[in-house]
């Protein structure tokens, strides 16, 4: 796999993420919005913040490894959040993200916070890439 993860001194350096992910080689694996369901389609966590990101993360290392992956591999994450979740309560998502991911070479990230997801009791979401 040829990946570079980086952050160029033109862009601000900000801290938990890579800016740039560049890609020269490898199978790219596009995994869809992770929702916080298990494996039984049972909804996990209703109204706790943390225990829907930790299964979302659950799931997306399900799907890397059905990929043939792992966190290892991956490269982008889309995170989305509803409106209703305070600042102080999605500090905990770092925390819990950073149990999964290469801190050291993190993928490049975007946090969005939305009016609403799909599923109204549904706080949290991530779609992401990964290159194996």
């Amino acid at each position: 796999m040829a990946v570079r993860l980086f952050t160029p001194p033109t862009l601000p350096k900000r801290g938990g993420y890579s800016q740039v992910c560049e890609v020269t080689s490898g199978k790219l694996i596009l995994i869809a919005g992770q929702v916080p369901h298990d494996v039984d389609d049972k909804m996990v966590g209703d109204g706790d913040f943390d225990a829907q990101v930790e299964q979302v993360f659950e799931n997306l290392g399900r799907a890397l490894e059905a990929a043939g992956g792992s966190f290892k591999n991956l490269v982008k994450i889309n995170n989305y959040c509803v409106e209703t979740v305070s600042y102080e309560v999605r500090a905990n998502y770092r925390t819990i993200r950073d149990r999964y991911v290469d801190i050291s070479n993190p993928p490049v990230s975007t946090f969005i916070y939305v009016p609403r997801l799909a599923q109204p009791n549904w706080l949290f979401e991530m779609d992401a890439m990964a290159v194996i």
